[in-house]
């Protein structure tokens, strides 16, 4: 299928590829509205760092663009083509073109990390058991692990290794696209930045783009190329960190600016150029 994309202007930078676009996205469940009229664009290329407010609904979003959270109203285009709309054909193309790293891994329990990695090729693929077999070890040396975890079961290894894990399983078709929630929860600060390291070094060497969900200044400061706030039910801002310490509003000033985010800020460097 011919990839279609749609182009926008920004801060007179030069015409870049909507990979993902967002339009009056409206989510409810019962009579709490979680999101309104929510707008936002993904480029090609980049690290967009999705922030909000914990309950903002940061995660309600992402599931609500690969339809497993009903949207009330709104439009979702991904590679140019609305992507709720598309036939069971089209969306089973589109589909091999995305990868999805759940909070927290939500690996198979039953399954050892050489066969949850070949969940997604089982479905979307029909290729030999050996060639998957050789897919899904080159997608563990690609996130770092060691080889022998392939063999192990989730509950066999440590958060660091669930979560580079679910990252291989999330790269097993090769996707554009990549979305990741809270990746970089619950593990220790050397183990995130280890993991914002392998996160950007993935992007540049693969070419992908990332969406991803985080509350992890470190994260935020150091791989994203920009950011969207989730507030008020909508986006309230995005753009670069500059963009975020100098936007006024009560919740952006005391998360970009308050005492956690400048020592963070205070001696860091970016891991990627933007």
């Amino acid at each position: 299928m011919a990839k279609q994309t749609e182009k926008t202007q920004e801060n007179g930078r030069k015409d870049k590829d909507i990979v993902l676009s967002v339009r009056g996205v409206d989510v409810s469940f019962g009579e709490k509205q979680i999101l309104k009229d929510l707008d936002l664009d993904v480029y090609r290329g980049e690290i967009l760092g999705f922030v909000g407010a914990s309950g903002a609904g940061k995660s309600v979003l992402m599931r609500a663009i690969l339809r497993l959270n009903h949207m009330n109203a709104g439009e979702v285009r991904l590679f140019g083509k609305d992507y709720h709309k598309l036939s069971e054909e089209e969306r089973f193309v589109t589909d091999q073109r995305i990868g999805v790293m759940f909070q927290h891994g939500a690996l198979f329990s039953s399954l050892s990390v050489v066969d949850n990695i070949k969940v997604p090729l089982r479905e979307y693929l029909d290729l030999p058991d050996a060639l998957m077999e050789e897919l899904a070890r080159v997608k563990i040396g690609l996130v770092g692990l060691p080889q022998d975890a392939g063999s192990k079961l989730p509950s066999e290894l440590s958060g660091g290794m669930i979560k580079r894990a679910a990252l291989a399983r999330a790269l097993a078709l090769d996707p554009e696209l990549l979305f990741l929630d809270e990746p970089t929860s619950g593990l220790d600060p050397i183990g995130a930045a280890e993991f914002d390291e392998l996160i950007a070094t993935l992007r540049d060497t693969l070419g992908l783009t990332v969406y991803m969900v985080t509350h992890d200044l470190d994260s935020l400061f150091l791989v994203c190329d920009r950011i969207a706030v989730l507030a008020e039910k909508k986006v309230l801002v995005a753009g670069d960190i500059d963009t975020m310490l100098a936007y006024n509003h009560p919740w952006v000033r005391a998360y970009f600016q308050g005492k956690r985010a400048r020592l963070v800020n205070r001696d860091n460097q970016r891991l990627v150029q933007t």
